[in-house]
């Protein structure tokens, strides 16, 4: 069974419109990283409270978000010109996703289109950026901007809130240092906390630095849909500790205890599960990707389900292998699973050595394939896939960059 994800609008350009945008659309790739460098410096100095209290600024300091706004706008736009490209419904999908995730609301389009063309004419000079110009990639951004606003808009109503009303105060009920690093925070589930979850669904987190910014960050839900607790996997950064990378991460690790409040939101995600179980279930991960088919694994456990189930997972070690033991159990919970363990580091007797490599791996024609990694890890494992045959529409990608609609 193919799963599909949220159905999303997507309009068509007008003929004169698409025909400045193929020819423009090379001018605006090869000078993206200035023209986002400038968006976000007039954006930032004129909403100040966007950087402190929104946007993740360990992306902004390493240049991840300009490059991810840059790349969306850029695709979705080569998209609308070439009708043999894939169909963006996907990248529109997981961008929607993530931005109710951080309640984002339909008026803030207008202040980034206004900071962003602000910037196009500023880098390409006003000779380049001509009315017609200005108005077909306005015409482009504003059909992607409205695109999801109208995605966003119905996934606030299936929550039951109010556009950006995402946001709940939430009591630490428990928390599991992992041997590996990473740390599981448990929130109470309910009125009063978290709401319930799908499968490989995330929520966002929300804590006041000492400085005083309150920054925002997505992590993977872990437990089974259902339980009273909704549990979260956080993986410090182990080096940089005190700079914008990792901060939120390293500052629940440090800090956060049993007792304490936090704002959780909603939970959001569109990897699609609601069919899960009606066909064989490949799972494959490296590194932290393992969390989101961890609540996989949650699902098909608590739900009994009888599907054959296959578990692929790399790592530099044991060691650094996040919540092995709990994998290791809930695989040997399901009547019909297997694990297969790649480790770099040369591996043990019950594992691979080296990088993962599925030349080997025997994969069900009909399975539905989850991958999460690093952009790497996925991007190679997606190749290996596709070399063999498996359709497209059996791979289902989760990754945890600000770019991560780029590996549709």
């Amino acid at each position: 069974m193919t799963i599909t994800r949220d159905p999303v609008l997507v309009d068509t350009l007008s003929d004169e419109h698409a025909a400045i945008i193929r020819t423009t659309l090379p001018l605006v790739g090869a000078n993206v990283d200035t023209i986002t460098e400038t968006f976000y410096d007039r954006m930032f100095t004129a909403h100040p409270s966007l950087l402190r209290n929104l946007f993740n600024r360990g992306n902004q300091a390493q240049g991840a978000q300009q490059r991810a706004l840059a790349a969306s706008i850029a695709t979705y736009a080569t998209h609308l010109v070439d009708p043999a490209l894939p169909h963006p419904a996907e990248l529109l999908s997981r961008i929607g996703h993530k931005h109710a995730s951080l309640g984002i609301t339909a008026d803030q389009y207008g202040i980034v289109r206004e900071h962003l063309f602000a910037a196009i004419v500023e880098v390409l000079g006003a000779d380049t950026v001509t009315a017609d110009v200005a108005e077909a990639w306005d015409a482009v951004y504003w059909m992607m901007a409205r695109t999801l606003i109208e995605l966003e808009a119905k996934l606030y109503a299936d929550a039951g809130v109010a556009a950006g009303d995402v946001y709940r105060r939430a009591i630490v009920t428990r928390r599991v240092d992992d041997p590996s690093g990473v740390v599981l925070v448990s929130v109470a589930s309910g009125d009063d906390g978290a709401a319930e979850h799908s499968a490989a669904q995330y929520i966002s987190v929300g804590v006041t630095l000492p400085d005083g910014a309150r920054q925002l960050r997505q992590y993977s839900i872990v437990n089974a849909p259902g339980e009273r607790e909704t549990t979260f996997a956080v993986k410090p950064v182990g080096a940089g500790r005190g700079t914008p990378a990792g901060e939120v991460s390293n500052w629940i690790a440090d800090h956060l205890a049993v007792g304490d409040l936090i704002d959780v939101t909603m939970p959001f995600g569109d990897l699609p599960t609601a069919g899960l179980g009606s066909a064989p279930v490949v799972l494959i991960s490296a590194g932290v990707g393992i969390t989101p088919m961890v609540g996989i694994l949650e699902h098909l456990v608590s739900a009994a389900l009888q599907c054959p189930v296959q578990v692929l997972h790399a790592d530099e070690s044991a060691a650094s292998h996040p919540l092995r033991e709990r994998q290791r159990n809930l695989v040997t919970s399901l009547p019909h699973a297997t694990l297969d363990i790649w480790y770099s580091d040369g591996g043990e007797r019950d594992s691979h050595a080296g990088f993962m490599n599925l030349s080997a791996v025997t994969i069900d024609d009909v399975a539905d394939i989850y991958l999460c990694g690093n952009n790497a890890f996925v991007q190679n494992i997606r190749a290996q896939l596709t070399d063999r045959g498996v359709a497209a529409d059996r791979i289902h990608c989760e990754l945890f960059s600000p770019n991560d609609w780029l590996v549709s």
